[in-house]
């Protein structure tokens, strides 16, 4: 008897578990519509390059909103490698994830690229509004790093020393 009650609750489950995969197989997919979900390849997305050098040394490409206006911003930086960032600061928090590449990070208003700390593909890093801190690649590195940042604006980017350049040859 309990033989057979386990023999059809396994049957009635294996049926139970089948079902699904039959309405599956006669059911058709709404076809992606592309004003509600917007898709940029990597060709089609509009990277600028920092017009104060003739070489690569760091590159934007804005994705959404706008860093210097009030609201929801989302962002791609690219570091090239030899190039670092002034110690500068922001009114509000940045949410960065490493996209590829080896990214070198510091805090402080001393610049000292021998003692950024490599940030590599896949970590979070959150820059706290208000405290100086510089990024970059350190020279002789292989590829250039990316970079996603999220916050609000607008940010206000402030150099602690305007006197010295924003980017930097390291």
């Amino acid at each position: 008897m309990i033989q057979s009650a386990l023999r059809r609750d396994v049957m009635l489950a294996a049926l139970v578990s089948a079902l699904p995969v039959g309405f599956v197989d006669g059911a058709a997919a709404s076809p992606l519509n592309p004003d509600q979900t917007i898709i940029r390849p990597p060709g089609q997305l509009e990277w600028k390059a920092n017009p104060a050098f003739p070489e690569p040394c760091v590159d934007n490409c804005l994705l959404t909103g706008d860093p210097t206006k009030p609201g929801l911003y989302y962002t791609l930086v690219r570091w090239w490698p030899g190039f670092m960032s002034a110690p500068h600061h922001y009114d509000t928090d940045r949410f960065c994830i490493v996209v590829s590449g080896t990214w070198w990070c510091n805090s402080g208003a001393d610049f000292d690229p021998a003692a950024c700390v490599p940030v590599i593909a896949g970590s979070f890093v959150r820059r706290v509004a208000g405290t100086p801190h510089y990024d970059g690649v350190v020279r002789g590195h292989p590829e250039p790093a990316i970079i996603a940042i999220c916050g609000v604006g607008p940010v206000n980017f402030a150099l602690n020393d305007p006197s010295k350049p924003g980017v930097r040859r390291v």
